[in-house]
């Protein structure tokens, strides 16, 4: 028992050491913590199922951006675009992946494109594509965030 009491005591008296150190700034701590983090990249980006068993960071990337762009592709064949348009063989479209998991399509057309029309393209992309499979958005920092970027999708000019 005297060797258990002896052994409190000194812990206690060795503990002490442990808090004369400065307690660290929270506010320090956070801008820190905020200064090390890139905020022009995303932790993960934005995932469909048949991506998900892959865990190479870019693979990743690479397999969702080939998945989608190919979703798109098969969905956008079947309407009149090529057929409207024949000497658009391809059209850029920006895909919006927000944070709740939801998606917008909007075609980006050149300026020097007048003789296209935007709204017929606008609606056509709008009623097309829909119902695509579950897609996990991108994450900063464990926290899904809301991205943007542009496909380039090859019409398929059936004749």
């Amino acid at each position: 028992m005297k060797k258990i009491a002896i052994l409190f005591i000194i812990l206690l008296c060795n503990s002490c050491r442990f808090f004369d150190g400065q307690v660290p700034n929270e506010e320090e701590l956070l801008q820190q913590r905020l200064k090390e983090i890139n905020w022009k990249e995303v932790s993960s980006y934005p995932s469909i199922a048949e991506c998900d068993a892959i865990i190479d960071k870019e693979l990743k990337k690479e397999c969702f951006f080939s998945s989608l762009t190919a979703l798109i592709q098969q969905k956008l064949d079947i309407d009149t675009i090529a057929m409207l348009y024949p000497e658009m063989d391809t059209i850029d479209v920006k895909v919006t992946v927000f944070s709740n998991a939801t998606l917008k399509f909007e075609p980006q057309m050149p300026e020097d494109m007048v003789s296209y029309n935007k709204a017929r393209i606008d609606s056509i992309i709008k009623a097309r594509l829909v119902d695509f499979p579950k897609i996990e958005p991108a994450q900063k920092e464990g926290v899904p965030v809301t991205t943007q970027f542009i496909l380039p999708v090859i019409l398929d000019v059936k004749q």
